[in-house]
């Protein structure tokens, strides 16, 4: 007994050593461990604090006195391209070219943006400027180019550069609609229907209604609904354009294959005029009667007291309305001249922003936001006086598809019953201006 009193002690002092041993050796891989992290992270933090320092000193334009001979900017490495080239070397003409604005105006866009774009530093890694971030989705706006390039480009990641262009569009949405795409005052109606008389000869108008197409990739839902007249898809927007050439109202999310008279019949556009909104109290006069200012449109809409579109041609024998009389036809003229003024901003904005102009790959919850953006980028950049260059507008006419045309709506229920009358009017206007 005495023996196994003495083996059981022998056992059990060994197993506490065995157990003691593994307990220090674990103890010291846990300390080894946790140097080495300590380590990690005292390397990151001086890594993170000389790079911050690095970014400072390039921000705030630190120049080191010796001359350096810089490369041509097509050739600079993008990990200092925006930086070092853009900021420093970029010409008027470079900044037009390539975001298509301004420095001055892109500046002012950026201050306007900041409160919605600006982030905070980490101590993983350094925000990006909210200037970078403009620039990197007006590049896309403007040209419409892969988000790859553009990564490679600027030296961000291209999941950087999708979420700048989403960001950055839903910001000018949010922050700048109230400034350049909101109701005009009675000013700018008068403004307007001045310009309207002095330079496309028609009177008493104060905007023209047109649609835009803007092609899509292929939806995942619902994709015959996107297929327009032309058999292309896109998406379908309603546009009011002044006499200056810019956007009063923009409605952008609506399938390609949608009717444009429905479009307008449930837009604000058309209650704010029908309610008489687009027009001074008490209505101006013409031809000797108080009348409201009118919009022009194409044949695929219907015809309004406010609204006045072509009287439709007779295209054959067997048409049904009979052929148009002479004050009749002088008016489809000064109403087709008219309309010009639509196509042409559309045009330029379409040239300006080339994202509108080619397939557009982004989704289908992004291309309506990305329309407005550009529908005030335009208003922005149009009352800013940046300028304007013809060679953009001749490179998208000859490359882009052509605008579908609309369905001619003939008299229907939607007609409204004193609108002839009005139509009758500017009739005997253009005749008497025509003697």
């Amino acid at each position: 007994m005495e023996e196994e009193e003495q083996l059981r002690s022998l056992m059990f002092l060994m197993t506490y050593m065995l157990l003691k041993r593994r307990r220090d050796m674990n103890d010291a891989n846990i300390q080894r461990r946790n140097e080495i992290q300590r380590r990690i992270r005292h390397r990151q933090y001086f890594f993170q604090r000389q790079r911050r320092m690095l970014m400072m000193m390039l921000a705030g334009g630190i120049r080191s006195n010796a001359r350096i001979r810089t490369r041509p900017w097509t050739n600079t490495p993008s990990t200092d391209w925006w930086e070092r080239v853009v900021m420093t070397e970029f010409q008027p003409s470079d900044w037009l070219d390539k975001f298509r604005m301004s420095r001055e105006t892109f500046f002012y866009l950026c201050d306007k943006l900041r409160p919605r774009l600006a982030r905070q530093d980490t101590s993983f890694r350094l925000a990006l400027p909210v200037e970078k971030r403009v620039a990197v989705a007006l590049w896309r706006l403007a040209s419409n180019i892969e988000y790859r390039t553009i990564s490679t480009l600027f030296g961000v990641g291209k999941s950087t550069v999708c979420r700048c262009v989403r960001d950055m569009c839903h910001a000018i949405v949010a922050l700048l609609s109230s400034i350049y795409l909101r109701p005009p005052s009675e000013q700018e109606l008068e403004d307007s229907a001045q310009l309207f008389q002095a330079y496309w000869g028609f009177p008493h108008c104060v905007a023209a209604i047109a649609t835009l197409h803007t092609a899509i990739i292929t939806p995942s839902n619902n994709a015959s609904d996107y297929a327009n007249p032309a058999g292309w898809l896109s998406v379908l927007s309603q546009v009011a354009v002044s006499g200056r050439g810019q956007f009063w109202d923009v409605c952008a999310s609506f399938p390609g294959g949608t009717d444009p008279a429905d479009i307008l019949q449930n837009s604000s556009l058309w209650a704010t005029a029908a309610e008489g909104g687009l027009s001074p109290v008490p209505p101006p006069v013409f031809m000797g009667k108080p009348l409201r200012y009118v919009l022009l449109g194409e044949a695929c809409y219907p015809l309004q007291s406010w609204l006045m579109k072509a009287y439709p041609e007779e295209k054959s024998r067997r048409a049904s309305h009979a052929a148009l009389t002479e004050p009749q036809q002088l008016f489809n003229q000064q109403l087709t001249r008219a309309l010009r003024v639509s196509d042409e901003a559309l045009l330029r904005l379409r040239a300006r922003w080339q994202c509108l102009s080619k397939r557009n790959d982004c989704g289908l919850d992004v291309v309506p936001t990305m329309i407005l953006a550009c529908c005030i980028l335009h208003n922005m950049c149009e009352s800013h006086g940046d300028a304007f260059k013809a060679e953009w507008q001749v490179e998208v006419a000859e490359a882009e598809s052509p605008q579908p045309s609309h369905k001619q709506l003939l008299s229907t229920s939607m007609d409204q019953s004193n609108a002839e009358e009005v139509r009758r009017l500017f009739c005997e206007y253009f005749e008497q201006q025509s003697d």
